[in-house]
Formats: C-alpha cells, structure tokens, sequence
C-alpha cells in the first residue's frame, strides 16, 4: 500500500510502499492483549521477599516453660506469632515472566502496527534530523502537525540531539527499531516511524 512520507515541518517528501503483510494484517485484540500480559509480566522485578524462619536471628531456646504459667506454650521466639517472628508463606524472590512462543510476539506487533494504521494514526517521516534540535521547536513542530502524544521510531539508532530534545516533553517517547513493541505502540495516541524504522520493521517481521 502507497502511504505519504512527510518531513517532520509536515511537508510532502514523497511516498513509501507498505507491506500489506505488517501493516495490512487483521488486528487480533485477542493477540495484542496476551502480548501486553506478557510484557507486563516480564517487566516486574519479583524482588519482594520476608524472612523465614530459619532467616530470623534470635535463639532457639524455648520463651518459658511448657506449663504453669498461664500462657499459651510457645517453641520458640522465632515463631510467626511472635513480635519480630517470620512470615508464614510469604512471597520469595522470583520471576513473573511467562512463555510466549516467538511466532504469537511477532504476529502481536503486525497486529499492533496494522491497528494503528486503519486509525490512522500512523505517521511516515524522511528522518528526524534537524538542524538545531530544541525541545520548544520539536513540541511546535508536533502541535502543528497534530501530534500529542507521539511514539517516535527511528532506524537502528535514534538521533542524539532529536532524542534529547523531545525527552522533555511530556507523553513522548523515542525509540529505535529494534525497541518497537506492542505495549508502547498502544499506549501513544500517534505512531511515527522513519522510512529508516519502516525498512529494519519490514526485514524483522517478514
């Protein structure tokens, strides 16, 4: 499919043949919710951890004697019951990230790119290059073209300056090819890719 590539001052810079393939794939919301699941799921630390019992410090002598003294009979000051005791069945250190097969991931982000571009809300730029790249000329720039909360994808590597100056502004994030994920992807309003993203996309998810 024939899309319009613009410059990033929203001026005609050509055009750029799609893949009906990626961007022209059903949108299965079936799929992009597993994938999000998924990243979600594997972005979470699992460093929350209590102490057991045999990580407790303190002694292993008995608190008092078993009868006589009118308390309930205790074994041990380490005990869950105690002040300063362990944690019975508390959580451990772990990982959260579930199985996805590889086939379903790529499948999600054809799907995710697809959606975006039956909403019309997928953007072709030549590049993001600018001559001077200032964070106020970047968010005019992205007012004027209509732009609020953009996901911007460059090529196997972002624009220093370009990327510095549009990390200030809120709701925008830039990324390079190989960061493209369905999560992201959602979650902008607008998807901005360079004819540089569109080319390194179409070779990883043939």
């Amino acid at each position: 499919m024939k899309v319009n590539v613009l410059t990033l001052d929203n001026k005609a810079a050509g055009e750029i043949d799609l893949s009906d393939a990626i961007f022209g794939v059903k949108v299965r919301k079936d799929l992009l919710h597993r994938m999000v699941e998924w990243q979600r799921a594997k972005a979470q630390s699992g460093t929350h951890k209590t102490k057991t019992i045999s990580e407790i410090s303190g002694t292993t002598k008995k608190p008092f004697k078993q009868k006589g003294t009118g308390n309930a009979r205790q074994g041990s000051l380490r005990s869950a019951q105690m002040r300063g005791g362990s944690t019975i069945f508390g959580p451990v250190v772990r990982s959260h990230a579930v199985s996805l097969p590889k086939k379903v991931r790529k499948l999600a982000l054809k799907s995710a790119l697809s959606a975006k571009k039956a909403e019309g809300t997928l953007f072709i730029i030549e590049n993001t290059s600018l001559k001077k790249p200032k964070t106020k000329a970047i968010a005019e720039t992205f007012k004027k073209n209509g732009w609020d909360a953009p996901l911007i994808i460059d090529g196997a590597a972002v624009d220093e300056g370009f990327a510095k100056a549009a990390r200030n502004i809120m709701h925008v994030d830039v990324l390079p090819q190989i960061g493209a994920n369905v999560y992201d992807i959602l979650r902008h309003k607008q998807l901005v890719l360079t004819k540089d993203a569109v080319k390194a996309l179409e070779e990883r998810l043939k």
